[in-house]
């Protein structure tokens, strides 16, 4: 790993389109397409609609990779992509900070690191997956089976036009980038398309912060600039583009292949000083919330509803910031 001083920047796809799609500036998106253009396959994340889950999963052209788009705020499974890996290949592989620092560990006891490009994000942490399960039982309830699931858009809606039509008279309405945490999720009768700014009780939990995983309040150590990865990606928050509504990426180079690969990416890339880019985002690990396991508990239990597991988390976050 050949590190060098962090170079950060505020940056975005220069295709409209490929900026307008994906949760930010479409940054990853773009290393993706340079890097399989150079031969490289990339080890990206796509969610399974049928089986309700994350995985990973291997692309070997920017179709394929297509899939990977937007983010995905629960936990993925890395083993169908994973046990790809091979030494002879080059890899792009996209994950979570602790993901990719296991990966670390991996190519550099195998010597075959010139191989790998790794990128991960800036981490909020990963919610447990009987809370993703209980909200998206709620709204199969509602819908049926379903077809397609997104946690960022930029619009109200979706359609091939990017603007869903939610019923018959209603047209998608614009959104800022600044409230695009919105869950968009679709079958072939109708959708729900969720802002956590209007309530969504799935963002209710998950930045609440008190149903994520337990080795993320006890164990973290990849947040803020904590990276093994080569190029580390987010939303780049504050006030810097708090104007812009299409989204800009926060991008920080680790290594000089980091570093590299964006020089080449077709980007717009603005250098800023680190604390700039990375404004807005967590610096240390979230202090694990008594009641816990409390939450989780109730989080597996059918007869507790999503509404009533925010109450119910609410309720701890207050007793919390009363005992810190």
């Amino acid at each position: 790993m050949n590190e060098l001083p962090k170079v950060s920047y505020g940056a975005w796809s220069k295709e409209k389109s490929v900026r307008h799609i994906c949760a930010s500036g479409g940054v990853g998106f773009e290393i993706g397409r340079y890097l399989i253009g150079k031969g490289y396959k990339a080890i990206g994340v796509k969610y399974d609609v049928k089986r309700a889950k994350a995985e990973h999963y291997v692309a070997s052209s920017v179709d394929e990779f297509i899939l990977s788009m937007g983010s995905k705020y629960i936990q993925s499974y890395t083993l169908s992509g994973f046990k790809e890996i091979n030494r002879k290949d080059k890899f792009l592989v996209s994950g979570t900070p602790c993901q990719i620092d296991s990966l670390r560990r991996y190519i550099n006891k195998m010597k075959c690191q010139e191989n790998f490009v790794l990128l991960d994000f800036f981490c909020h942490g990963v919610p447990s997956k009987f809370v993703w399960d209980k909200y998206i039982k709620e709204q199969q309830d509602k819908l049926g089976n379903i077809d397609f699931v997104s946690w960022r858009n930029k619009q109200n809606g979706w359609h091939d036009s990017w603007a869903m039509t939610i019923s018959p008279s209603d047209r998608g309405e614009v959104v800022d980038w600044y409230d695009s945490y919105n869950l968009l999720i679709k079958e072939k009768k109708g959708c729900v398309n969720s802002r956590w700014t209007q309530g969504d009780t799935f963002y209710n939990m998950f930045l609440g912060n008190n149903c994520l995983g337990k080795a993320c309040y006890k164990y973290c150590k990849f947040k803020y600039d904590h990276s093994s990865a080569d190029i580390r990606i987010g939303d780049m928050w504050g006030e810097t583009y708090a104007k812009e509504d299409k989204g800009v990426t926060a991008c920080v180079a680790f290594t000089q292949q980091g570093m590299d690969v964006l020089n080449n990416v077709n980007c717009e890339l603005v250098e800023y000083p680190f604390a700039r880019v990375a404004e807005g985002q967590i610096k240390t690990k979230i202090k694990y919330p008594m009641g816990w396991s409390f939450v989780i508990f109730f989080a597996k239990l059918q007869s507790v509803s999503m509404k009533q597991l925010v109450f119910f988390s609410r309720i701890i976050g207050k007793f919390n910031k009363i005992f810190k």
